[in-house]
């Protein structure tokens, strides 16, 4: 068969469909018309029948349902102008105003409660002082001048800090011989890496401000005065340096019994992708991906049976990973709350929205509750049940369908909170961690290469993981970065974690 045949049956198929579709329209006229002389016949016979009104009844159908979608529209754009386009995930950066506080709140003043214990300040002992300083007074009076006696010290604490200045110093390597070995033997500059050109508190300094704290770079290089472009190159270098450390760090996290996982969108050289977050309380692991597909997880997850539960929304790119799930109360708490929004009128959404996001919130506030793990578990067994009594309540609106088919069709992602103490029933803590990267993505605009995406996941990864186990990140990086300028050759990881098995 050619091509003009082929044409020719599809042509007339065509044809045929369209016949079939006209001769139906007529029919259905005809039906309506024969429907109207009917209807007209039988008013004439005074059945009680009147057309007049059966045409009144249609326009007044019409105009109802014109008025109620009117209204949603209506309502739509109210809650948007109030909430923005996310409802109640909108994100403060995108709402207009901030609602006043309520009047009790304004009414409150800061400060313990009258006969409560204080908490002010301290007077420092000299021994805790980093430096002790004498402030004298003149031995004559400035206005009849006579001699001052003395009448004791008064003492006052002040925490100071000294200004950030870069100071360009100039080493000067002497190197030695001896004769009977023949060996030669050079001095080494200080607190340097080999080959670098900024030292290493210089090093610390920035890399803290920029990785973990989200200072842009030209802000970096402005307070410590140095070449931005100069301070990228280091960068680079450094993340070199610690990259091994980051499998030894993933397989930590992989054997946590409590995981978290977020996402977030990041550009990259000007593309749309994303930033990953898969955290604990010890340990930060970033990932900076052009996709948001299952990969990345499983870059991650890449061993088969992994212990411990995986705290997540309900984003179907986790859902391959392998070990247990637990699905995120937050999300589900706001969508109740919308769906109370979207449907005012509607009595059954209101019944179902006050009981059940009231459950939710309990169940996510259940664990920082100061009680014994017996009563916690007694409590969460009964919080459980409640909501299993409400996920299995008939219903008829299909917005509470839609929220009780998650808990019944992912029951097994639901309740681990309720077995382990451990397990919140929120993902707010993977959340809060990546709202500085959210910041930082929207001060830099994401990073300006894929060389620079890489140097950002590794020492985002190795600065936060080492924020998390240290009082002093910047002090304590230094001291890593001293060893390494003494021995290049040192394995970064148990110098920077060695309170983690690195076995």
């Amino acid at each position: 068969m050619n091509r003009k045949e082929a044409l020719a049956i599809y042509s007339s198929g065509e044809e045929r469909t369209v016949k079939k579709l006209l001769k139906q329209a007529e029919s259905l006229k005809e039906a309506k018309q024969k429907l109207r002389v009917l209807i007209k016949e039988v008013s004439k016979r005074g059945s009680g029948f009147c057309w007049e009104c059966f045409e009144k009844q249609r326009r007044i159908d019409r105009l109802e349902e014109e008025v109620k979608r009117l209204k949603a529209q209506l309502r739509y754009r109210e809650n948007t102008e109030k909430e923005g386009y996310f409802g109640s995930s909108t994100p403060s950066s995108k709402l207009g105003f901030k609602s006043n506080s309520l009047r009790d709140n304004q009414e409150k003043k800061g400060g313990a409660q009258k006969g409560h214990p204080g908490y002010g300040r301290r007077t420092l002992r000299e021994e805790e002082a980093d430096g002790v300083e004498d402030v004298l007074v003149e031995d004559e009076c400035p206005y009849c001048g006579g001699v001052l006696e003395e009448k004791g010290v008064k003492r006052r604490t002040v925490i100071e800090m000294k200004p950030v200045i870069t100071e360009k110093l100039l080493y000067r390597l002497h190197h030695k011989y001896c004769p009977r070995c023949k060996r030669k033997f050079y001095a080494k500059a200080p607190s340097v890496l080999p080959k670098h050109l900024y030292g290493n508190q210089l090093l610390a300094q920035s890399a803290t401000m920029h990785y973990v704290h989200g200072i842009p770079m030209g802000r970096v290089a402005h307070l410590t005065g140095v070449d931005s472009d100069h301070l990228f190159g280091t960068f680079h270098r450094l993340s070199d340096v610690f990259s091994p450390a980051l499998e030894k760090l993933t397989e930590v996290y992989r054997q946590a019994p409590v995981k978290h996982a977020d996402e977030t969108g990041w550009r990259t050289d000007g593309h749309s992708g994303y930033a990953w977050l898969f955290c604990t309380p010890e340990v930060s692991i970033f990932k900076f991906r052009n996709t948001r597909s299952s990969s990345v997880p499983k870059e991650v997850f890449s061993h088969d049976g992994l212990p411990g539960v995986l705290v997540v929304d309900r984003y179907n790119g986790y859902n391959q990973v392998p070990c247990k799930i637990q699905y995120c109360y937050a999300h589900l708490c706001r969508e109740v709350t919308d769906l109370k929004v979207e449907f005012p009128d509607e009595p059954e959404v209101a019944n179902f929205a006050e009981v059940f996001a009231p459950l939710l919130a309990k169940a996510m506030e259940l664990r920082t509750q100061k009680i014994g793990d017996k009563e916690f578990y007694f409590k969460a067994r009964e919080l459980q049940e409640k909501i299993t009594a409400v996920v299995e309540r008939p219903a008829k609106h299909l917005g509470i369908r839609r929220i009780q088919d998650i808990f019944q069709e992912n029951a097994l992602r639901m309740y681990h909170w309720e077995s382990d103490r451990r397990v919140p029933a929120d993902n707010n803590f993977c959340e809060r961690e990546l709202r500085p990267i959210v910041i930082a993505r929207k001060v830099s605009f994401g990073s300006q290469s894929q060389r620079g995406a890489r140097t950002r996941e590794i020492l985002m990864t190795v600065l936060n993981t080492l924020q998390k186990n240290t009082t002093n990140v910047v002090s304590d990086f230094k001291a890593v970065l001293d060893k390494l300028a003494t021995d290049p050759t040192l394995d970064p990881y148990p110098l920077l974690f060695p309170y983690f098995d690195s076995s």
